[in-house]
Formats: C-alpha cells, structure tokens, sequence
C-alpha cells in the first residue's frame, strides 16, 4: 500500500533504538482518512470471504476495526480487553487467553465476553502491528474457544524481520499486511 509508505516515511520517526513510532497517525492520534483506506485495502483483500465480525484488541485496534466494519456491510467489532489478572467470579463468562508482550515484557490476560463470539462466525482478525504474532495468537486462541473460524488476519505493518508470519502461516493462518518492513537500521526503515 504506497499511501502507507508514504506515510510512514514523511510522519513515521525511528527512535534511538530502531523503533518505528507512528503515533502520529495509526496508534494514537489517528488520521480517519487514511484509517479509511486502510479499511477499503482490508475489504479488498477479503472481498471473497464471509466475515460475520471483526476481532481486534485494545487499544488501537478499536479505531481500526470499527472503519473496517464499515466495508463489510457494518458488521459488529469485537475487542479483546487486556486485563492483568482475570478474577475468579468471571472466568466463567469470558473466554480467556494468555500473551506476552514483548514491548511491555509482561504476561497479560486477553478476555472477551462469551455473548459476543458464537459457534460458526466467520471472524476476521484487524491489528496495527504484526511482530511475533503473541496478541494475534491470543485471539485466535479466543476464537477457537468460542467455536468460530479465523477467517484471516488483517495487519496495517508487518515487521517482517520477525516470525509473526512464519508462525501463522505455520497454522494455516491467512495473513494479508498493507504493509511489510524489511529493516529498520541507522534511524531508516526499509520496505519489502
């Protein structure tokens, strides 16, 4: 998607430490125009699948899948909470999946309410960022649970110097990236 490398290149910073920071248009100011492209890629790319809902996580997920919604006939948007500790009186009621986070390096629980992922839905995954694939694989843990079908995986940037990728597709995961990075070195960012 030439429009997301523009953008990572004109908005986009690379910190001390070879970091990509795009908050200044997709994690957390968000530029609604663009979201918008990014949800007419997205339809693009799955035009031919049935997807029922749309499964993403907190935080920036939000933004993204409610406009990517929109180009699939307004279906509900799902959102994984991330929460530290799941207390006993609700593990009952959610379904409940473990990831690492490589960022934070810390363990955090995702949940999402039973009542909103059903038996047989078709569920499409959307997140900004694909790295070793430890929230995705939270959610797709999520889905099975609840008896549903990852349909695919929606990601806005792909770090695909990491395994992400390899480990979904390793389990038949679809994956469709808007874009792929193939280094980031001496404060640049190198696009495959």
């Amino acid at each position: 998607m030439e429009l997301l490398k523009d953008k990572i290149k004109k908005e986009g910073r690379v910190t001390e430490d070879n970091i990509l920071m795009v908050d200044s248009f997709l994690n957390h100011q968000m530029d609604v125009e663009f979201f918008n492209e990014v949800g007419k890629e997205f339809k693009d790319r799955f035009k031919n699948d049935q997807i029922d809902k749309i499964l993403t996580i907190e935080s920036t997920g939000i933004g993204l899948g409610i406009i990517t919604a929109q180009y699939f006939d307004n279906v509900p948007v799902v959102f994984g909470k991330k929460i530290e500790r799941l207390p006993r009186n609700k593990r009952e009621e959610v379904f409940n999946s473990e990831v690492y986070s490589f960022t934070k390096k810390t363990i955090y629980n995702v949940v999402v309410d039973k009542k909103f992922i059903k038996p047989g839905e078709k569920i499409l995954i959307v997140d900004d960022f694909l790295a070793n694939a430890c929230a995705v694989f939270g959610l797709i843990d999520v889905v099975k649970q609840a008896g549903a079908e990852v349909v695919g995986v929606g990601i806005v940037i792909e770090k695909g110097f990491q395994s992400g990728r390899a480990h979904l597709e390793d389990k038949g995961i679809r994956v469709e990236s808007l874009v792929t990075i193939d280094k980031i070195e001496d404060g640049e960012v190198y696009f495959k």
